[in-house]
């Protein structure tokens, strides 16, 4: 019988190689993302709206940063541990 409480480099139900990362190590690309393409959005739409683009334009930037923070709020949602 394995020891529970001994800490060791192998265990018996490590996963062999080749094999479908845990939940917790999979979507880590996500995360960092969606914050820069939400950082990068919000600073087009102020430049935008400073230097006086076409308002379309503008809005276009908002909705992609819309849209980005909303997929942070799901994804943080969808990954918290309870």
């Amino acid at each position: 019988m394995p020891d529970p409480y001994r800490l060791s480099e192998t265990s018996e139900t490590s996963e062999p190689p080749g094999a479908v990362p845990p939940a917790e190590s999979r979507g880590t690309v996500v995360r960092p993302l969606l914050w820069l393409v939400l950082v990068v959005s919000i600073a087009a739409n102020v430049v935008s709206s400073a230097i006086g683009v076409n308002v379309f334009i503008g809005s276009g930037f908002g909705l992609v940063a819309l849209a980005s923070g909303v997929a942070l709020i799901v994804h943080h949602y969808r990954r918290r541990r309870r």
